[in-house]
């Protein structure tokens, strides 16, 4: 039964935290599936990139991963001394770029209130 995160990470401390996602339905996240005959090991390689990326903007360490066929492992570390450093400014720009706006996306105006009427 898992728990709330509130119980596991504690604000401004330090923490070290192993984690992990299993595939379910028999999906392969990488290697070779006997079953279907497909190979998808040039899946880890996206996945040891993103988490690379990700570390990169949120205030933590990766002490160790392991890519298994089926789920990945982390050993994340938190770092609440990086995280007191950041300005409101510096948080926006780490947000903006893990987030960043889709400018190919058609958005409809939103009528006024008086168009409405």
């Amino acid at each position: 039964m898992g728990l709330p995160r509130s119980r596991y990470v504690k604000e401004g401390e330090e923490g070290v935290y192993h984690c992990f996602s299993r595939c379910v339905r028999r999906a392969y996240l990488c290697g070779y599936d006997a079953l279907t005959g497909r190979d998808f090991s040039h899946r880890k390689k996206w996945i040891v990139d993103r988490l690379r990326f990700l570390a990169s903007i949120f205030a933590i360490d990766v002490c160790a991963y392991a890519i298994m066929e089926n789920h990945p492992h982390t050993i994340l570390r938190t770092r609440p001394d990086i995280l007191a450093s950041w300005s409101d400014h510096e948080t926006a720009a780490h947000w903006v770029e893990l987030c960043p706006q889709k400018s190919h996306i058609k958005r409809k105006a939103i009528p006024s209130l008086e168009e409405q009427i």
